[in-house]
């Protein structure tokens, strides 16, 4: 039985059980119960906090905000998504690789190099088409009971990291063992790149850089420091950027809809607070975190403008296998796409204009 399938098979009851405690939410205070499979030092943490700061103080205590760092509520997360569709946990942030056997789709985010950088990919996520698109499929694919709320991040970029050798091109990478998730798409980039993917679950990556059962991953500064990769003995960093870190942040519909208008837009107001914190975060986190790596004898490579156009060249197959092969992915891919080329545009006019 697949993930959505499971969650389909959820949503009757869950819907009937959200119906069902309607008339007694809408004569008392509202709880939302949130979990993050983190830490408090990360940014999905951070994140929280501000969204529950926010909305308790913004609802004047008519909401509270229950956070769950860890994985008390869920662990995986096709449970964490069942949670959520049977309204069992109110909301939850995954990554795209977390969610993709749910909604394949949403790996549109890992799609390389679609975007140039943080100021489009923020631009994007805020004020374009996609993230409604999204909200609309999944809210169809989960039979209206997970509702997308807003997309933020969850570590910066996606670099590739090695402990073997200096990757300035597409070819070094030939041959190297690259951990990915078990979603498709990141494992058909790493073909393309001319390594091997070799899906490895999270908890086991340290100790499989130290055997080598893997010898690089696609990873964020913060999160190679926050594991202690070096010690593990990852020593190469490329600096080539190749996918944002999207965090797709999740609300029962149900919870949402059974609240009056004012408090919705609380909450609305709330996410856009939490989705402004998770920007913020990973930035100032990564200042820290690449002094550290290069003071523990870290090599760091910043491609050139060439090696970038080598890496993109080298991973163009992959928007094609992506549109053929995912259920929906020509269209998000569009959408995303013309999105993230209208505020490229958008934003370099307004720098033309600031330079005058």
């Amino acid at each position: 039985m697949t993930s959505l399938t499971k969650l389909l098979a959820g949503a009757a009851l869950g819907f009937a059980v959200a119906t069902a405690g309607i008339g007694a939410a809408m004569a008392q205070d509202f709880t939302i119960r949130a979990t993050a499979n983190s830490n408090e030092n990360d940014e999905d943490a951070d994140g929280l906090n501000v969204f529950k700061n926010f909305v308790e103080n913004a609802s004047n205590g008519r909401i509270t905000v229950e956070n769950f760092i860890g994985t008390q509520l869920c662990s995986k997360g096709a449970e964490c998504l069942q949670g959520i569709s049977d309204g069992s946990i109110d909301v939850y942030i995954s990554t795209s690789g977390g969610a993709a056997g749910a909604f394949p789709y949403v790996q549109v985010l890992d799609l390389p190099y679609l975007m140039r950088d943080d100021r489009v990919a923020e631009e994007v996520l805020t004020d374009s088409d996609f993230v409604p698109l999204l909200r609309k499929k999944i809210l169809d694919d989960s039979g209206d009971t997970i509702r997308l709320m807003t997309i933020g991040n969850t570590g910066g970029w996606r670099n590739f990291a090695n402990t073997k050798r200096e990757i300035k091109r597409p070819g070094d990478m030939a041959g190297l063992k690259i951990r990915t998730v078990v979603a498709d798409l990141p494992q058909e980039l790493v073909k393309a790149l001319g390594a091997s993917p070799t899906p490895i679950p999270w908890p086991e990556l340290f100790t499989s850089f130290q055997t080598g059962v893997v010898e690089g991953s696609k990873n964020g500064i913060t999160d190679i420091m926050g594991m202690k990769f070096p010690e593990a003995g990852l020593q190469y960093v490329t600096l080539d950027g190749h996918a944002y870190m999207g965090a797709l942040w999740y609300m029962n519909n149900d919870k949402f809809m059974s609240m009056p208008d004012d408090l919705k837009r609380v909450v609305i107001d709330g996410f856009a607070a939490l989705q402004q914190a998770t920007f913020a975060s990973p930035k100032r986190k990564s200042i820290q975190a690449y002094s550290d790596f290069v003071a523990g004898g870290g090599n760091l490579y910043v491609p050139s403008p060439e090696d970038k156009a080598a890496f993109q060249e080298a991973a163009a197959p992959v928007y094609d296998w992506f549109k053929q092969n995912v259920d929906g992915g020509e269209e998000v891919f569009n959408s995303m796409k013309n999105a993230a080329d209208a505020a490229q545009t958008a934003l370099d006019a307004r720098a033309a204009a600031d330079m005058q």
